[in-house]
């Protein structure tokens, strides 16, 4: 499963890990992506990956609770 925001296109980002010795070793820095019901424009409700950030900013619409 791809670690891809679908609404912002979010991707994993690349840095190091720095010890106190100052030792870097490569790590990635996964995005926050949770698993939601949004609905869509059309008001096709389905699943989606999405990040936190798209959740809190409001770019992905719920579905109202019926």
């Amino acid at each position: 499963m791809s670690k891809v925001c679908e609404i912002c296109g979010k991707t994993p980002q690349v840095g190091n890990n720095v010890s106190h010795a100052n030792n870097k070793n490569k790590r990635r820095f996964m995005p926050n992506l949770q698993s939601v019901r949004m609905q869509l424009a059309s008001g096709e409700v389905r699943r989606g990956r999405v990040c936190t950030r798209c959740i809190r900013s409001g770019a992905v619409t719920k579905p109202a609770a019926s």
